[in-house]
């Protein structure tokens, strides 16, 4: 086989491949949206209208999950950002101890502390709060967005933090002014996670909200199965899934370059 025929070989395989597998992950959202669309008497809205009417309204739900991933988002971030300054940039006694034990948060299962953490919350007055669902969301995003961070800072070049000290900055005005645009990737990637794992977060809201009223969108749509009688109401249920869905497919797609470039920018170095 001639080198020009091989090559044609490669990108055929290449592109099947890649075809197939795309075809692959997205035949469960299509069938979704296809499913979400069918009526008894053809195709129409009737079960996004069924959906957004459902319990306390759409609105409601919609609302506290909103709320739910703008604190865990910006909570996140501001930690990890801080955070991975402190474990990238600077020496301090017991660093790499510390910085070990946040990873160690990974080790664990968190369904296994949700029972302690409900008590906890109990006691601190945030039991069914959505302001305590966020707190606890924030912990299992900070061993992976510190780590990212911390990696992303210390690809910094010396020389810039250093000119940053000669122009006058402090250690937090280098920060806030120099290093922040230069992690930009990392923030993205670190924000894109937090708001895929907060938005969708399913386990920990049916733990620790009692209230329907303080529903997450994931309780709302599982809720939404047994609303007849004990029956399962696909079609709504599914208009349900692709409402959840589409948020997350547009950010995926606004910062898709941002968050391949998070990860090659030396994020994932040792």
């Amino acid at each position: 086989m001639t080198p020009s025929r091989s090559r044609t070989a490669g990108r055929l395989g290449y592109y099947g491949t890649t075809g197939a597998l795309a075809v692959l992950f997205l035949f469960p959202l299509l069938w979704s949206a296809w499913a979400s669309v069918r009526t008894p008497h053809g195709f129409g809205l009737q079960n996004f209208r069924n959906m957004v009417h459902y319990g306390d309204g759409i609105g409601t739900y919609l609302a506290n999950t909103a709320a739910v991933t703008a604190m865990t988002v910006t909570g996140t971030l501001v930690v990890s950002l801080l955070g991975g300054y402190a474990f990238g940039r600077f020496r301090f006694p017991g660093k790499n101890v510390l910085f070990l034990a946040t990873l160690a948060i990974l080790m664990v299962p968190y369904p296994t502390i949700l029972i302690p953490l409900y008590v906890l919350l109990g006691r601190l007055g945030l039991q069914n709060s959505l302001v305590g669902l966020s707190l606890v969301l924030v912990m299992f995003q900070l061993p992976f967005a510190v780590f990212m961070m911390r990696n992303s800072f210390e690809a910094v070049p010396q020389e810039i933090v250093d000119s940053a000290a000669v122009d006058g900055c402090g250690s937090l005005a280098a920060l806030l002014r120099v290093l922040v645009h230069m992690v930009r990737p990392a923030v993205a990637t670190v924000g894109l996670f937090a708001f895929l794992a907060s938005w969708n977060e399913f386990f920990a809201a049916l733990i620790l909200l009692n209230s329907s009223d303080r529903f997450t969108l994931p309780l709302a749509v599982v809720d939404m199965e047994g609303r007849t009688f004990g029956s399962i109401d696909y079609p709504t249920l599914q208009a349900g899934v692709v409402f959840m869905a589409v948020p997350c497919l547009v950010l995926f797609l606004l910062l898709q370059r941002s968050y391949v470039r998070g990860f090659m920018s030396g994020a994932l170095r040792s």
